[in-house]
């Protein structure tokens, strides 16, 4: 179709009814790619290389995903243009675009950012896309003369999204050899074949990588060419400033100034110098997180797994590294009045009170069916006197719990708790009381209410802990605005969940990064915390320089969730080469 429009037009925010969504044909492995039909009015026509940020209205997350344009048609008679987009199917943000049905809404803001500039009449051009960057390049190619142009298209297999070129000369490459040229698009497309045809202008998009390679070649060759370039974002209209990249005339938004920039203007970070090995067929999992052997780094977090006996019928509890127990004092407590759980957006708040059985009871009724379950068994406990820490601690010495995570950062009691943890002395104090009485592997649960974690840490640290975990829940109020009153009788509540992992995250880096720079034999690992409920949020936490991790809130919205985290840890570890978790523990930090 010849649809687009020449000029590039501003952006208008509206919503468009879906018309189709279906697996693009051609795309392998199937359903890797879709097609999605919008229907909208004609204001939002765009021109050849312009994206619009598009956001299910159904959908759970913030931010709209940029996507960029495939094909436009007018329907002149009803005043209204559909336009066709090829997704990726990659994160939660475009499996919610790919999920869409006829007649769902979508909100969509564009068309934004700038368009392909317009071949100068009888211009010898070359257009490359690679992959689903080829979307926006046979946009662009079915806006221009039929025969006026050459079209390179490189896919990993297969290929799609080329129905609608008309070019002189069609090359496809794929890496398998499924279609066309076996190879890379530098096995069809290098400087003397530029030279060659002389080309006055290429004009691509696709991976980086890719990009990197036809800047590379054009420049050799002394060809103009013009690269549309792919960024995270979060407005689409500059305002935020999240998706600069680096030119030769400083920083540029890809949103904005872009996405199509001129190829001689772009400074692509040079590539990490991989030392290549070849990819394990099997790859350790295992880790040592101060004396304490697990066979993967993905432990239940306390509080969240009951003692893990609860979800034996659900999968197979011997998959994960560990079960931190439910939060245990030497007495059998009830826990708090009132509405314990309250769900808000990306988290959940939660005012248990830890209501417990007792240590005695933990010891002779739980703890021998824990022990069945073929995984670590991590006794969390927790106390209001510095008396009743310490007799807990000498029940669980002589019991057979393989660690001790002491509590000392819960938000939902009275006395004990966090109050021992907001302090480097109190937390050295209590740690140092626990030590003198476990030979155990010691691990301290701290508090992201301490002013100085770090501190506290390094308090803990100097008392005998053998590891820190954190960050325990961090502090919130919710209100019922019905009845203009606080949800919990205690006002204050634990918060949990996605929305507090870039925090935990910050909180982990800056107590790994203390730990670095004490000499290797005086750092003790640091166990993460905080809103992870994907392999991917395990990864950045690991990478940041956390030994293990912990899951708590993502198990009451996926039960399977770290059977997932560790498939995928497993998964990502052979993609990547990595033999075992410290090849690239702390990599992040490096």
């Amino acid at each position: 179709m010849k649809d687009f429009c020449h000029d590039e037009k501003p952006a208008i925010f509206q919503t468009a009814a879906v018309s189709d969504c279906v697996p693009t044909q051609g795309a392998y492995p199937a359903g890797s790619v879709y097609t999605l039909t919008l229907t909208t009015d004609k204001r939002a026509v765009p021109a050849a290389g312009q994206f619009f940020m598009l956001r299910a209205k159904k959908s759970q997350l913030l931010l709209a995903r940029p996507i960029s344009v495939f094909n436009v048609e007018i329907i002149p008679t009803k005043g209204q243009v559909k336009i066709e987009f090829l997704i990726l199917l990659k994160g939660q943000g475009t499996k919610e675009l790919c999920s869409l049905k006829p007649g769902d809404q979508v909100e969509l803001l564009g068309p934004c950012g700038n368009s392909f500039p317009r071949p100068e009449s009888g211009a010898n051009i070359c257009l490359v896309g690679g992959g689903v960057g080829i979307a926006p390049v046979a946009g662009f190619a079915s806006s221009l003369p039929d025969n006026s142009y050459d079209f390179f298209a490189s896919f990993k297999s297969a290929s799609y999204g080329l129905q609608n070129i008309r070019a002189r000369e069609l090359v496809i490459t794929t890496d398998d050899g499924s279609q066309g040229i076996h190879g890379m698009i530098s096995a069809a497309l290098t400087v003397s074949y530029l030279k060659e045809k002389k080309y006055t202008a290429v004009y691509a998009c696709g991976p980086t990588p890719m990009l990197r390679y036809i800047q590379g070649i054009c420049r050799e060759a002394n060809v103009q060419c013009y690269l549309s370039l792919e960024q995270k974002m979060a407005c689409g209209m500059g305002v935020c400033l999240g998706c600069t990249i680096q030119t030769l005339d400083g920083y540029k938004r890809c949103c904005k100034d872009g996405p199509v920039f001129a190829g001689q203007k772009i400074i692509f970070e040079e590539p990490a110098r991989l030392e290549w090995r070849e990819k394990l067929k099997e790859v350790d999992l295992s880790v040592n997180v101060g004396g304490l052997r697990l066979s993967n780094p993905v432990i239940a977090s306390s509080g969240t797994f009951g003692f893990g006996t609860e979800y034996e019928s659900v999968f197979n509890i011997d998959m994960i590294g560990g079960i931190s127990s439910k939060g245990l004092t030497i007495e059998p407590r009830q826990g708090n009045t009132g509405i314990r759980v309250w769900e808000t957006p990306s988290g959940l708040m939660n005012s248990i009170g830890l209501q417990n059985p007792g240590i005695p009871h933990f010891i002779k009724e739980e703890l021998p069916q824990m022990k069945k379950l073929g995984t670590a068994v991590i006794a969390n406990l927790s106390g209001s006197t510095a008396e009743s820490y310490c007799e807990g601690a000498r029940l669980l010495e002589n019991s057979d719990v393989d660690a001790i995570e002491l509590n000392i950062s819960c938000p939902n009691v009275a006395t004990g708790g966090a109050a021992f943890g907001m302090a480097c002395q109190s937390a050295g104090d209590i740690t140092k009381k626990i030590r003198a009485i476990v030979t155990k592997p010691l691990i301290v649960k701290l508090t992201p209410q301490a002013s100085d974690i770090v501190g506290v840490a390094m308090a803990c640290k100097k008392a005998g802990a053998d590891a820190i975990s954190l960050c325990n829940s961090f502090q919130g109020v919710a209100i019922d605005i019905e009845r203009g009153v606080p949800v919990f009788d205690k006002i204050k509540a634990g918060f949990g969940g996605p929305a507090v992992r870039p925090i935990a995250l910050r909180l982990v880096w800056e107590v790994v990064e203390a730990m670095n720079k004490l000499p290797e034999e005086e750092r003790i690992p640091v166990i993460g915390i905080g809103g992870i409920a994907t392999w991917r949020d395990a990864v950045e936490f690991i990478m940041a320089g956390a030994a293990a991790v912990q899951v708590g809130t993502a198990t009451f919205a996926n039960p399977f969730a770290m059977k997932e985290i560790v498939e995928g840890l497993e998964a990502f570890m052979k993609r990547k080469g990595y033999k075992t978790i410290a090849d690239f523990c702390g990599m992040a930090q490096r």
